[in-house]
């Protein structure tokens, strides 16, 4: 049995970022087969970032999977055995939402060896990194996952990106103080590339799960 892990670091379950995973989702489950594909939702769940307990480095005892109890702690270890991994989330002030890098705090550092300064986890996988964004490509085109994307692709393997752009925030803009933008400026730019942007996360499921 082939499992994939798929972690939602929106907070809205029906926006851009749960839709472009929930179509990762439908790709990976079109192959048939042995596969499993389980979506976490961090929203749904009480924890914090690394508590720097240093659990995970004492001697004879040393883990690559977090050991503080709470309730990230059971989804670190599926992850550690998991075949693959999906990280999603929107980007918010250039950067990955607060549960989402309080997420990768735990998940990166217990690779970490203050010994030699290696990353290793568990075993390696295939990992697909998807952002929603506001912004359009001219402007927003750095690595909003930072210093974490590296270390993922040290330890795991080199994640595949999929990136939606200029994203439509609400459903009807005259209901907020929106008005830097243009609903129908959004709207035209939907209707030219969603449908894109959600054919991109079927294929990466449906390549993960092949």
């Amino acid at each position: 049995m082939k499992k994939i892990i798929v972690i939602d670091g929106g907070p809205r379950k029906s926006m851009n970022t749960a839709k472009l995973l929930q179509k990762f989702v439908e790709g990976a489950k079109s192959v048939g087969g042995d596969v499993e594909v389980k979506t976490i939702r961090l929203y749904d769940l009480e924890y914090k970032g690394c508590m720097s307990c240093m659990a995970c480095k004492l001697k004879g005892k040393a883990s690559n999977i977090c050991r503080f109890k709470d309730a990230l702690a059971p989804v670190l270890e599926e992850i550690a055995l998991a075949d693959g991994l999906v990280l999603g989330s929107p980007i918010y002030f250039g950067e990955v939402t607060g549960l989402m890098r309080a997420f990768l705090e735990r998940l990166a550092f217990p690779w970490l060896s203050y010994n030699d300064y290696s990353l290793t986890a568990l075993k390696r996988m295939p990992v697909v990194l998807v952002e929603t964004m506001n912004g359009t490509p001219e402007r927003n085109n750095s690595n909003h996952f930072g210093t974490m994307e590296w270390c993922i692709g040290t330890a795991l393997g080199e994640p595949e990106r999929i990136v939606a752009y200029n994203t439509c925030q609400v459903a009807k803009y005259d209901n907020y103080e929106l008005g830097g933008f243009s609903e129908e400026a959004k709207r035209a730019w939907r209707d030219a590339h969603w449908e894109e942007d959600l054919q991109k996360a079927f294929d990466a499921g449906k390549r993960m799960a092949e």
